[in-house]
């Protein structure tokens, strides 16, 4: 469909294609041409662990858009599993969903915490994280908790109790009296 889109001699657009034949391997079939072969789930799994093996970590949404060309597309995997993070997991990565995602990335916040001496500003976790590519972008952290506005200090928050809980003594200021 790609190759369609870019084609300069075709004068309809893909998407007039599937209204008129249904879909775009109806489309194909009729054109007599041979549609891409159905994948089952096992392959798709198969391809997502053959990736973190190349890669020697979980996979994320750009390495699938960066290979795009030799494996499922990322809209096939969300179709099949509901999201990447789904499929990630049945694969067998470890990959937290729900509140197990929030009480990891509070603990990524405690250790950080114990690393900088003080409570981590969405800066530090922003160069955390080119350190360390399974920590949640600063972003996913800031969007996970449900506060507005604020939703960075109320993480902060949630750091602060973890390491309380830890026996850490936290100044007013944010710094760590270890």
């Amino acid at each position: 469909m790609r190759e369609f889109a870019a084609d300069a001699a075709a004068n309809v657009h893909p998407q007039t294609v599937i209204e008129h034949f249904g879909t775009w391997n109806a489309a194909k079939r009729a054109a007599g041409l041979r549609p891409r072969r159905y994948i089952s789930r096992d392959e798709l799994l198969a391809q997502l662990r053959e990736l973190g093996e190349e890669l020697g970590r979980t996979p994320t949404v750009r390495d699938l858009e960066e290979r795009r060309a030799t494996m499922a597309s990322k809209s096939l995997i969300w179709h099949t599993f509901g999201s990447l993070a789904a499929a990630l997991k049945e694969a067998g990565f470890d990959v937290p969903i729900g509140e197990e995602r929030l009480e990891r990335a509070i603990a990524d916040g405690a250790v950080l915490a114990r690393e900088l001496g003080r409570l981590p500003k969405m800066a530090d976790w922003k160069d955390a994280r080119t350190r360390d590519a399974t920590l949640l972008s600063e972003w996913q952290v800031y969007r996970m908790v449900d506060v507005q506005p604020g939703a960075w200090s109320a993480f902060q928050y949630l750091v602060r109790e973890r390491l309380r809980e830890e026996g850490v003594s936290i100044s007013p200021d944010g710094s760590l009296a270890l």
